[in-house]
């Protein structure tokens, strides 16, 4: 028999009978082996319950199914738009937010200051031959660290591929460095032990940088 190869506009609830069938997963074994409640499982299933972010994050270890997937079947928006500007960065991470269920991060201008200013000492450092090592050297073991977890994580291993191709400006090189050392360095103005809010400051810085790089007619698609 043909493997199932869950279409890309699945909803969640698709997404999850279809590995569960493709895998000869019940509801119940699911739930015995990720520890959520069959009661949940069936819910998000059947549409009756929005999942949060740990939900998708166990659907994701259990089911053999990529977190951004799983988000973007949720219905939730995880790539920016090409419109640009605080306000969509800000709505864009609100929605990520209530996907996270958590209101913690009350003042996201503020917070949005705080992660400019690293990102710019970044910069910085990402135009050192010490910075540009440290991204060579780490951004693989930091990718397996969070075991693929976050949102994002798509554009920042295409990131990665661009900077390590050098076919960027010197600025636009730069300004990907400063993603990648924010990311591996764990300077978090919200801690990723914080689970999950903690990966919405990753989120924030990535935002960031891909509105500036937009905004510099940056020739690449991430």
């Amino acid at each position: 028999m043909e493997a199932l190869d869950p279409p890309k506009e699945s909803t969640i609830g698709e997404l999850i009978k279809i590995q569960l069938k493709k895998q000869s997963l019940s509801m119940r074994k699911l739930s015995s082996l990720s520890g959520m409640d069959t009661a949940t499982i069936s819910r998000i299933v059947n549409g009756k319950q929005e999942p949060k972010l740990i939900h998708l994050k166990l659907f994701s270890e259990y089911l053999d199914l990529s977190l951004d997937r799983l988000i973007e079947a949720s219905g939730y928006i995880v790539n920016p738009v090409k419109e640009t500007g605080y306000s969509h960065i800000h709505q864009s991470l609100g929605v990520l937010l209530e996907l996270f269920g958590d209101s913690s991060v009350s003042d996201l201008k503020a917070t949005t200051g705080r992660i400019e200013q690293e990102l710019a000492k970044y910069e910085v450092y990402a135009q050192t031959e010490e910075g540009h090592g440290l991204i060579c050297r780490e951004f693989e073991a930091k990718l397996a660290q969070v075991n693929g977890v976050g949102p994002l994580i798509d554009q920042l291993k295409e990131m990665y591929t661009l900077y390590c191709a050098k076919s960027a400006s010197e600025t636009d090189q730069a300004i990907l460095g400063s993603a990648l050392l924010y990311f591996i360095l764990s300077a978090d103005i919200i801690p990723d032990y914080m689970f999950p809010i903690g990966y919405v400051d990753d989120a924030m810085a990535v935002y960031l940088v891909l509105d500036r790089l937009s905004q510099r007619g940056f020739p690449h698609k991430l």
